[in-house]
């Protein structure tokens, strides 16, 4: 939705005395006036314009041409209107209707009152706390603020049928740019459907897949169906969920449509990656001890605010977008206070705790102080620092992850080689796992094609050209999603012209953007969302989805992509 703008005024608003002596810097906007007497522009509506013509000290600066009648006026009209209340529990069962009431004055215990309001709103329809920081309550806060008391509430049907209407209109016309852009940038989406582009990611359709989802050849059927809707030519991959039956609809799909790719969820396999790792003995029994210390902490009051006073009110456990992400942060976490932890098992309020001398109490003191255990962390993180790295490039917003993500994984490789000083022994059953879920499932020609095309690892790496899986990768994009073979040949020849940095590739601002710019190389990621049978809850996904996948663009160079600290509401 629009942000509240000032054209929140009424003809109730402007009959108050106060508008007799003041008038508004624009038409319809209450918040922003004028003294008729001095010409003094005020911020903050009627209230404070008239504690500018009244001469009310703290808040603004007194008009010193206000005839004395007139501060008599709005004195009185101030003095009859101020009434005060006492805030009664929920449990009373009655309220006081807020329509009796003008808050003339934010002073303390009236913005306690408003905020009382809000909270009793909150209890007892039983909101997440999270939406509290929502921009779009902060705006109904506002709007609601510069309309002023007696604020009609909308109806049932308002809410439900006539303002959805607005929103989703005002949400097609966000899609508009998005839209111009499928012609020239080749996307894809899935249950739901969502469209990508250099803006970001925009919810396009729902459909009611109930019928769909476990049988293949249905689901083939739909996503044939979309294809027509959306138009093949403007399609270059389908980015599908692993399971066997999306896995088999898009091979039909691809044997159909001989133009399109279709490639497995990044992040979902590289979150594999970290499951299988997770999985094996050895990490599995230090994962265990963590998880063992972290819980006997967390388990007791008195020894988890122990622990704040040592890491200045840090947690340790940082919760993110799967177990076994949350299972590296919180060891990483643990790694990074390890001096703050042992200080805390050799405090005296440690000492002194009883729980220091019941068994477990014992046992995780002991546990802190084994070498063998940080060791074991220390372990850990090696193995699985490079796959958490790779998966926040594939879930963030700063730029697609198609251009990146095999230079990604090799770099992962190469970092967990350097770790382990080229022992394999030590991580040759990790290297198994990714060959297992990245050489013979996730990786595509996509990706290498992406990788060569990108100028940031092309120009840095003389061998590239001459990498056969990569070009091999590159020359079946080209034959596939370029069938005309004249325009193969022109491909080909400014592939040359890209090869040997000429023309516009050699120029000193292509050279500048190199490392700054992702190459335009797009794909879609889809994400699993609740089945939806009506128009109207299609209406409500299509508002919801669109304005938070907007914000979560907007603030893409704030959050951290895996952590549910960051995402909240946005990845709903």
């Amino acid at each position: 939705m629009t942000e509240p703008s000032s054209n929140a005024a009424t003809r109730k608003n402007r009959t108050k005395p106060g508008w007799k002596y003041c008038h508004p810097l624009v038409k319809e906007d209450t918040n922003t006036i004028v003294c008729n007497y001095c010409g003094k522009i005020t911020n903050g509506g009627i209230m404070r314009a008239k504690e500018h013509l009244v001469g009310k000290l703290g808040n603004v600066a007194s008009c010193k041409k206000t005839p004395p009648d007139v501060i008599e006026k709005l004195k009185g009209y101030i003095a009859n209107k101020k009434s005060g209340i006492t805030y009664s529990s929920t449990s009373s069962g009655n309220m006081p209707n807020i329509r009796d009431f003008e808050f003339e004055s934010m002073d303390k215990n009236e913005v306690l009152k408003v905020h009382q309001y809000i909270a009793c709103f909150w209890y007892r329809a039983g909101l997440s706390f999270n939406l509290i920081k929502l921009k779009c309550f902060e705006n109904m806060v506002v709007a609601i603020g510069q309309y002023g008391p007696h604020l009609p509430i909308p109806s049932y049907h308002d809410i439900r049928v006539s303002l959805l209407k607005k929103e989703v209109e005002y949400t097609e016309n966000l899609m508009k740019g998005y839209r111009e852009q499928w012609t020239d940038r080749k996307q894809r989406c899935i249950i739901n459907f969502l469209v990508n582009s250099q803006a970001g990611t925009m919810f396009f359709k729902s459909v009611d897949g109930f019928d769909f989802v476990k049988i293949g050849e249905k689901l083939f059927e739909l996503l044939d169906a979309i294809m027509e809707k959306v138009g093949e030519e403007n399609v270059v991959q389908v980015v599908i969920d692993n399971g066997s039956n999306y896995v088999s609809a898009s091979k039909l799909l691809e044997d159909k449509r001989k133009h399109i790719y279709w490639t497995p969820c990044a992040a979902h396999y590289i979150d594999l990656m970290l499951e299988d790792t997770g999985k094996l003995p050895l990490i599995r029994k230090r994962i265990r001890r963590t998880i063992n210390l972290v819980g006997f902490i967390y388990a007791h009051s008195g020894t988890l605010s122990l622990l704040k006073n040592y890491t200045n009110k840090r947690e340790l456990v940082k919760h993110a977008i799967t177990r076994f992400v949350t299972s590296y942060l919180t060891l990483e976490m643990l790694h990074k206070e390890k001096s703050n932890i042992t200080k805390m098992f050799i405090s005296d309020e440690w000492i002194l705790n009883k729980l220091s001398k019941e068994p477990k109490g014992q046992e995780t003191t002991k546990l802190v102080f084994m070498p063998s255990f940080w060791n074991s962390v220390v372990y850990t993180l090696k193995v699985m620092a490079p796959f958490v790295k790779v998966l926040r490039l594939v879930d963030d917003e700063r730029k697609p992850a198609m251009g990146y993500i095999y230079e990604a994984m090799n770099k992962a490789k190469e970092t967990i080689i350097k770790s382990f000083n080229n022992n394999e022994s030590k991580y040759k059953e990790v290297f198994a796992i990714i060959a297992k879920r990245w050489n013979c499932q996730l990786h595509r020609s996509l990706h290498a094609a992406a990788h060569f095309l990108n100028p940031e690892f092309f120009y840095d790496n003389i061998d590239l050209e001459f990498d056969f899986k990569v070009t091999n990768g590159l020359f079946d994009c080209i034959k596939k999603l370029v069938p005309q073979f004249d325009v193969q040949q022109k491909i080909l020849t400014e592939l040359h012209l890209y090869k040997i940095d000429v023309e516009h590739f050699g120029s000193k601002f292509a050279i500048a953007q190199r490392k700054t710019h992702s190459p335009i190389l797009f794909g879609i990621h889809s994400i699993k969302r609740n089945r939806l049978e009506h128009k109207r809850l299609h209406d409500l996904v299509f508002v919801k989805y669109n304005q938070q996948l907007k914000q979560r663009y907007n603030a893409r160079d704030e959050i951290d992509p895996i952590s549910l600290n960051d995402i909240d509401l946005r990845n709903e």
